[in-house]
């Protein structure tokens, strides 16, 4: 009797169920077997449900990336994102996540750094035809988005400011301002700014924006750095921000982070009481900041709102590839919570 090596073989090697043998169980032909599973193309019922019918039976899935590659529409979309850890980026990247699978397509996680494997991720995109890259954060290389660019990969940027890429751009200056404003209303002189060297387009905007506002108020303003923008390098900025003998009055904190970071070593380590001895203002309100141990008043950036503002120019991107560069603007409204010192009697807020 002869040796069943070749089904053994087969049932031993992984792989998926094709078009061809839905065809043959079904006893249609192999284009009635992509016609059933092309949206409005012509195919009897009859055939329809013998194809369905085969299909379940024998667990075929459709190529959608052949197809997709095939018609120049993969349904793969990029997110490159830096820091996907930490809280508010990794609610934006659910949040887009989620509404990107409601709405057809594959969400891809790309990590942003420079290294060879970020940079080989990166490419993939291209080669996968992803039909489009959504820089959440970080700092992909020039050389990355000139290639997607070339190659008619439509690229969506948040908080970014290159020349050719849609955008979705973050009202940093207002909120910023704003920030030196209530500081100036409580009648503080002496403010600072925590930040890090990451000199993200973001955080390079919010730290020149409150810097230019304090000192066109005359207020005297300090700006302390750590590496990264994250819990231990506020404790840092900390350290060199407040021991000093200035005084600081009120602190502005370009993410949460940092400002968790800032308050837990004003207070356990220099003693400080906030907000009576020290104002601390945040960016992000991520949920940690409604936590009792700090309370935080902070910029909102809703994730669900910037999800569905990234979707819609993407949509509108795709409807008009010619189109010129789309930008649109989310304003990041203040959450008021127990951070700030009260207006002292006879002063008003601006």
């Amino acid at each position: 009797m002869m040796s069943g090596k070749n089904d053994v073989d087969e049932l031993a090697t992984p792989r998926f169920i094709s078009a061809h043998e839905v065809a043959v169980k079904a006893g249609v032909s192999r284009s009635a077997v992509s016609r059933t599973f092309t949206e409005g193309a012509s195919v009897s019922q009859t055939t329809r449900d013998k194809v369905l019918r085969a299909a379940e039976e024998l667990g075929y899935q459709v190529n959608d990336l052949a197809r997709g590659l095939l018609a120049s529409r993969s349904r793969l979309v990029g997110m490159i994102a830096a820091d996907a850890e930490t809280p508010f980026r990794s609610q934006q990247i659910a949040a887009l996540s989620r509404l990107l699978v409601e709405k057809g397509r594959v969400p891809v996680l790309i990590p942003t750094d420079k290294s060879e494997a970020a940079r080989a991720s990166h490419a993939q995109l291209l080669r996968y035809r992803a039909e489009a890259t959504v820089v959440l954060s970080g700092m992909p290389s020039r050389s990355f988005l000139d290639l997607a660019q070339r190659n008619g990969q439509p690229i969506i940027a948040v908080g970014r400011t290159e020349v050719g890429p849609d955008h979705i751009r973050l009202n940093n200056t207002r909120a910023a301002e704003t920030a030196v404003q209530i500081f100036a209303a409580r009648g503080f002189r002496r403010i600072g700014l925590v930040t890090s060297n990451v000199g993200s387009p973001n955080l390079v905007e919010r730290e020149q924006a409150y810097v230019r506002h304090a000192r066109e108020r005359g207020l005297d303003v300090a700006v302390a750095r750590a590496e990264r923008t994250d819990y231990e390098g506020g404790g840092l900025a900390a350290s060199l921000l407040l021991a000093g003998p200035e005084g600081i009055e009120g602190v502005f904190c370009v993410n949460d982070l940092m400002a968790f970071g800032l308050m837990d070593y004003a207070r356990d380590m220099l003693g400080l009481a906030i907000p009576d001895d020290l104002s601390v203002i945040g960016f992000d309100d991520v949920p940690e900041s409604r936590w009792g141990a700090y309370r935080l008043t902070t910029f909102q950036q809703n994730a669900e709102l910037l999800a569905a503002e990234i979707l819609a120019v993407l949509e509108r991107r795709l409807e008009t590839p010619a189109a010129p560069p789309i930008v649109a603007s989310l304003d990041l409204p203040l959450v008021m919570r127990d951070t700030v010192r009260t207006i002292a009697a006879g002063r008003s807020e601006e």
